[in-house]
């Protein structure tokens, strides 16, 4: 029968009940294990370093756990750690090799680029099929130093995540994204409401319209029935 655990004992806590050569094995287990990994990463190449697709991604995960386990449990021997880094490695440069031979393999892999703004007005199908909020684009908006819709020619969500923005030469009148909404929500109308010679922009995907007398029903792009002031970005933010 196994002794009772003592709480608290901080010489189990921080030691361990393993005997004290035994962390020199870890020691060693670690510099073999690193420096095979490191060597096979090596072989993989830079790419995958520097642009952390979806294949490296796996990788950093899949390694993670086979080097993590090895270097400290005992009962895990190094053979079987190695050959599972060799695995991994070598799946992952076979993947890269397809990506760059086969157009289909490198979209089921990596994904495609996606259009979520043209011409200042969201595509709203596109951030529905990617799972992309309003809020988190007009964030990556923000930080690339927009302040409403209307400055914005062209925005791609890329295969890495990443936001790819391009501005209007003239920046147009569009749907305000700053302050962010959160903090300060903007004035909003519901179908119907009476309002005149003011432009407004649905809430929904960006689309501006002369309103002359009452809202409209619907949005024509989207089918929303919100609308704010559309606003126009100074030259000093443009």
């Amino acid at each position: 029968m196994e002794d009772p655990i003592v709480p608290f004992d901080l010489t189990r806590m921080f030691l361990g009940t393993d005997p004290a050569l035994f962390y020199l094995e870890i020691v060693f287990r670690t510099c073999v294990v690193y420096s095979y990994a490191l060597l096979l990463i090596r072989w993989v190449g830079g790419r995958g370093i520097a642009q952390m697709s979806t294949v490296e991604f796996l990788l950093v995960i899949a390694l993670g756990s086979a080097v993590g386990d090895t270097m400290f449990y005992p009962e895990v021997p190094l053979f079987q750690a190695l050959l599972v880094i060799t695995a991994v490695v070598v799946i992952n440069k076979i993947l890269d090799i397809l990506i760059y031979r086969y157009r289909t393999a490198e979209k089921f892999v990596d994904g495609r680029t996606t259009e979520v703004v043209r011409a200042g007005v969201l595509n709203i199908r596109t951030l529905q099929g990617n799972k992309i909020g309003r809020s988190e684009l007009f964030e990556g908006l923000r930080q690339a130093g927009f302040v409403n819709l209307g400055e914005v020619r062209q925005a791609y969500l890329e295969s890495s995540g990443r936001f790819s923005i391009f501005r209007l030469d003239s920046p147009q009148t569009g749907l305000p994204i700053e302050p962010a909404w959160d903090v300060y929500p903007p004035a909003m109308f519901g179908p119907g409401t009476e309002v005149h010679d003011i432009s407004l922009a649905c809430c929904e995907c960006g689309t501006v319209t002369e309103i002359l007398g009452k809202t409209p029903i619907a949005c024509p792009h989207c089918c929303g029935n919100v609308w704010t002031p559309a606003t126009l970005a100074s030259r000093n933010n443009s």
